[in-house]
């Protein structure tokens, strides 16, 4: 049996919700039941959690270099 990489389904799972925006409002209001909807399975919450927390703080992370990306052009920087 393949051992699942946590780190690599968070990746995977962060980019098909920021590549979709109402997959992205979706996630803000019901966080596991869009995990498990791209997993196509039906976890426990309390296992799908760390998965959830995960890509929550990957989003977070690319929301602030996002911002400071834009912040860094207002002063020339790139």
């Amino acid at each position: 049996m393949a051992e699942i990489n946590i780190k690599d389904m968070i990746e995977e799972l962060v980019k098909k919700i920021t590549a979709d925006e109402t997959l992205k409002k979706q996630f803000e209001k019901a966080p596991v039941a869009v995990v498990e909807k791209l997993l196509g399975v039906d976890l426990p919450d309390d296992k799908i959690e760390k998965l959830v927390d995960g890509i929550k703080a990957k989003l977070a992370i690319d929301d602030v270099g996002d911002v400071l990306g834009a912040l860094g052009g207002l002063f020339g920087r790139k």
